[in-house]
Order: structure tokens, then C-alpha cells, then sequence
């Protein structure tokens, strides 16, 4: 009879895992296929099948019946979704300096598109008075 408490959790909490799992998998290829629509539609899953799995591994660890198993594979969803995470901020850091480059939104300091100075009518934007 006490196997009988144990397994139940353990199945309550299989499924939420396993989707968290498979939406990071697809996640992951999505990331690497660079498609920006996968990602998005991935991602959105993802999202909602980690709020999924917490609460159901909240629910279980208060009552003190979370498997190590499923502790340790939670755990390690979790390091995934924080690598990609990383992944993705390197990822769109470079594109912001790829298009920084291409198009520099702010003038140098230096010379204008007609060549002439920018700088002094920066510098000597305001007035000062004694």
C-alpha cells in the first residue's frame, strides 16, 4: 500500500517533465535551424510547460513526495533553458553590433555626411554667462 502514494506523484509529475523536455528539444533545433518563428512558437510552449511542471513540482514537494530522479532531471531542464538562454543573448548581441555597424545611428563627433565639422556646434550648443 505505501508504494501505491509514492507512484502517483511520480506519474503527475512524468508528464509535465517529459513536455518541458520535448519543448526544449524543439526549442533547441529551432535555435539552431535559426528560424525565428519556431522560436517564437517554441519558445511560448516552453514557457507555458515550465509554469506547468513548478507548479506541479511545488504541489509535490510540499507535501514531500518529489523522486531525486525527477529532482535532478528538473534541474537539468533547468541549466538548459538557462544555456539557451545564454545562447540566444550572444546571439542577438552580435546582430545589435552587426547592425550598429551597418547603420550607426548616432554621429561620430567628427565630421558631418557634407564634411563639415559636427563637432563645434556640439560643443558650442549652449551659451555661458558670468
Amino acid at each position: 500500500m505505501s508504494a501505491t502514494p509514492n507512484a502517483q506523484p511520480s506519474v503527475d509529475l512524468e508528464q509535465p517533465l517529459q513536455e518541458v523536455e520535448s519543448c526544449l528539444n524543439l526549442l533547441g533545433d529551432a535555435l539552431h535551424r535559426r528560424d525565428t518563428q519556431a522560436i517564437e512558437l517554441h519558445a511560448a510552449s516552453l514557457h507555458l510547460a515550465l509554469a506547468r511542471a513548478i507548479e506541479q513540482f511545488t504541489l509535490a514537494a510540499r507535501s514531500g513526495t518529489v523522486p531525486a530522479g525527477l529532482r535532478t532531471r528538473l534541474v537539468q531542464a533547468g541549466g538548459r533553458v538557462a544555456a539557451q538562454r545564454e545562447s540566444l543573448a550572444r546571439a542577438t548581441a552580435a546582430l545589435d553590433r552587426a547592425i550598429d555597424v551597418l547603420m550607426p545611428g548616432e554621429p561620430s563627433g567628427l565630421y558631418g555626411a557634407s564634411g563639415k565639422s559636427e563637432r563645434k556646434s556640439a560643443l558650442s550648443g549652449g551659451s555661458i554667462q558670468a
